[in-house]
Formats: C-alpha cells, sequence, structure tokens
C-alpha cells in the first residue's frame, strides 16, 4: 500500500522542480524577520517524516530563514522506514515533537494512542483561512483537528504535448465532451487518444485504480466516494460498478488505447513519455508527480514539451472534484516552541518560500500563485487553493491493506485476461 502513497509523496515533492530556482536572502518572503514575530523563543523541536533529499535539504534551508528570525531550532530526521517507526517511537515514550504524516489513517492511529495533541488555536486559524474544509476534515478525530495541511499533490491531471494539440487544432478542454472530441481526433489521426500503462512491480496495477477512483469521485461525489472506502459503498454496488464500467469505456478498449495486454505490462513510467512525443497516443492520466518522468532538459507549459490540464468533471452536481494527497505536521508536545512550529508550517509565510524554491505545491490559498514559478505547478497548486469544490483523498489507499491489494491484482486482470468489471469487482469485494 505504501508504494503508491511513497509515489505521490515521495516524488510529487521531490521530482516536480521543473523549473529551477535558486534561494536567496533576498527573496520577497525572507527580507526581514517581521513576519516572524509572533513565533519568537527558544529551544529545539524535533520534526520526523518520511521526507528525504534532495527535498529534505530544500526543506530545511526554509527552517533555517525560522530559526534566524525565532531563536527557535528545527531538528528534521527523515527516514524511509516513516510508516513503521513512528508507531514504534510513539508507543515507546520517544515521540518526536513532530511528525510530518502523509496518511489521515495514521494520524488517527496516533491519535488513538492518547499521545497527539491537537492543534493549537493559532494552527486552527491558519486551516479555516487559508484550506478548503476538506483539508480539516481529513485530520478530525472526535470533533478535535490534530493535524495542520502542508505539502499537497493533485492526481486529477491530464498531460499532453502541446505540439500534438497544435497540430491537431485544439485547445484545453474544460467539459469531458471537449475532451471526448479530441480524443476522436486522435483517433482519426491514425493515434491512441489514450496513454496507458499500469505495470508498477509488486504495485502494478495502482493507475487503474486511479482511474476509477477519478471517475466514481466525478459521478457519485464526495459522500459516497468516501462511503466507498470506508467499505459502505462495495464495489458491486449500482454506484461503483456503474463508475469502473464508464472508465472500461474511456480507458479500457482497444480503440482508445491500444492492445489491453500490452496496458498491463507497459511500465506506467513509460506510459505517456514516448506517445507524448512522438504523437503515438494523444492524453495521460496521471498524478502531478509524473513530471519526473520526462527526460531532463523538457521543458513543461503551454507551448512546450509537455503540459497537463485539470481532467474535467462528468458530473456538474460536484463542481471540479480534486483527488489529491498531502501531509500533516502532527504534534506530541504541548511545549509552546512546539505550537510555533505547527503554527509556522501551516502559514503562509513557510509556504510562500517553500513554493519559491520549487518542486513543491501546497493547498494554502494565501500562497501568492506567483511563487510557483512553474507553469504545471501553478495550475497544480490553483485547483488546489480552490475554497469550494471537492477534495478527497486516494481511495484504494484509504482502505484495509488486503481489499487495495485486491483492487490493484483485480484491475490488473481486466487488462492482462479480459476479467469483466463485474466479475473484478466481486473478485474484490470478497475481501473485505
Amino acid at each position: 500500500m505504501l508504494k503508491k502513497k511513497g509515489l505521490l509523496v515521495g516524488a510529487a515533492i521531490a521530482a516536480l522542480s521543473l523549473v529551477a530556482t535558486t534561494f536567496t536572502a533576498t527573496s520577497a518572503s525572507a527580507a526581514d524577520c517581521a513576519a516572524y514575530a509572533k513565533w519568537k523563543g527558544t529551544g529545539t523541536v524535533k520534526i520526523f517524516a518520511g521526507i528525504r533529499d534532495p527535498e529534505a535539504s530544500v526543506m530545511e534551508k526554509v527552517f533555517a530563514e525560522f530559526t534566524k528570525c525565532t531563536g527557535i531550532k528545527i531538528a528534521y530526521e527523515g527516514t524511509d522506514q516513516f510508516e513503521t517507526l513512528l508507531p514504534v517511537r510513539v508507543k515507546g515514550g520517544n515521540a518526536p515533537d513532530l511528525a510530518i504524516i502523509p496518511q489521515p489513517g495514521l494520524v488517527t492511529t496516533m491519535v488513538e494512542t492518547g499521545k497527539a495533541v491537537p492543534v493549537s488555536a493559532a494552527t486552527l486559524a491558519n486551516i479555516n483561512a487559508y484550506y478548503n474544509p476538506a483539508w480539516r476534515a481529513f485530520t478530525t478525530v472526535n470533533g478535535r483537528v490534530y493535524g495542520a495541511p502542508f505539502g499537497a499533490s493533485s492526481k486529477s491531471l491530464v498531460w499532453y504535448s502541446p505540439a500534438q494539440f497544435k497540430k491537431l487544432g485544439v485547445s484545453i478542454p474544460t467539459t469531458w465532451a471537449e475532451m471526448d472530441a479530441i480524443a476522436a481526433k486522435f483517433k482519426a489521426a491514425g493515434a491512441n487518444p489514450w496513454c496507458a500503462g499500469i505495470e508498477s512491480g509488486a504495485a502494478t496495477g495502482w493507475p487503474a485504480t486511479d482511474w476509477i477512483e477519478q471517475m466514481v469521485l466525478r459521478e457519485v461525489g464526495p459522500k459516497k466516494y468516501n462511503q466507498w472506502w470506508q467499505g459502505k459503498l462495495k464495489f458491486s454496488s449500482p454506484e461503483i460498478l456503474g463508475a469502473m464500467n464508464k472508465v472500461a469505456a474511456w480507458l479500457g478498449t482497444k480503440d482508445q488505447v491500444g492492445d489491453l495486454k500490452s496496458v498491463a505490462t507497459r511500465k506506467f513510467q513509460d506510459a505517456g513519455v514516448p506517445g507524448l512525443k512522438n504523437g503515438t497516443c494523444g492524453m495521460l492520466q496521471q498524478a502531478s508527480f509524473y513530471s519526473s518522468m520526462f527526460p531532463a532538459g523538457t521543458t513543461f507549459g503551454p507551448g512546450q514539451d509537455a503540459d497537463a490540464f485539470y481532467l474535467p468533471p462528468t458530473n456538474t452536481k460536484f463542481g471540479k472534484p480534486i483527488m489529491g494527497a498531502g501531509e500533516f505536521p502532527v504534534s506530541f508536545s504541548k511545549r509552546k516552541e512546539v505550537g510555533f512550529v505547527q503554527d509556522y508550517l501551516s502559514s503562509p509565510v513557510y509556504g510562500t518560500m517553500r513554493a519559491e524554491m520549487g518542486g513543491w505545491t501546497s493547498a494554502n490559498s494565501g500562497i501568492p500563485l506567483s511563487s510557483y514559478k512553474d507553469p504545471v505547478l501553478k495550475v497544480v497548486a490553483q485547483s488546489l487553493q480552490a475554497k469550494q469544490g471537492a477534495i478527497v483523498f486516494d481511495a484504494s489507499d484509504l482502505m484495509p491493506t488486503a481489499v487495495n491489494g485486491a483492487f490493484w491484482k483485480e484491475i490488473t486482470k481486466y487488462y492482462a485476461e479480459g476479467k469483466s468489471m463485474k466479475d473484478v469487482a466481486a473478485a474484490i469485494d470478497a475481501n473485505w
């Protein structure tokens, strides 16, 4: 289960640095220390997370500015065993001051230990002022909020080649019908409308689970989407099976993606890059981190080598829903300086400087979009900052491990073996 989450949290934050940005002391957010006045103090705050180099080094440069202006030191520790080590440390009485947790389910688990501390009033004020209400709900346990949003990424994107769009005489679609019309033009030109590949080692199948999650969210809305991953709405239900069949028509036919067995064996990393470059396929539905799969030197944005647009809704009743991921600094200490750091991390002060340094996006609406120098990151940030509309977490990553694993395995059989969506749904349901 963590393979998919690791891709989102690690690669999305690290690899999205599409336009190099250089940190300098003359940055607008670091010109003086006035913005840090309310956080002055002493002591050291220990932060533990799964964020590692190169992104960890960038983050620590931002922390250094906080220390210079406040006097509070931040000691950061990153590991690739975060999800395993954090519960051990917390239960063993060796909890960090703050843990940056990427899974809402793990936040709940930590709250259940009795060691986690609800966010401070100042941090809660940031959450209410700068974030879509959905972000508050992700870490609300028994009516109390435990985690403030930190970095965030969007999975609701479609990658395309601006050169290919120009050749076909089409522009970025804003509705599903417009996107379908573009797909028809690619087909008429002799290309597969959609690029697709779901091979990912032990996690093979996860890209196809994302496609189904996108469709469920768009078709039945966030309430039923959440009931689905909670097990209250089964895969075989009319709502979910209906969405699965729509995915079969969208990204599950030969005239849309080419040979289905090839989709099952094609590495997801290779699914879009060659096709988008040479025109053998038209569009790729993938997360914001997919930019890291393109060769070094690829330029991004309108008129460049590659670009991305928001995956349009299918049901306007639910606005422009987003399926994404993010992280939440959760406190295990009531010390004043720990509260200061948590407040700072959820504020536009941290977010603006971090955005200026590249390779990172946030749902914090207090961060000026001009801080994002990369055009793709700006598109992602703009969608994440929306105060209205549904924002949900990846459903399969929130499902029990057995169900998630079956989801990967069974949806792969749709492509590799021609198994029907009805039989796929029934097989997954057997694992609840």
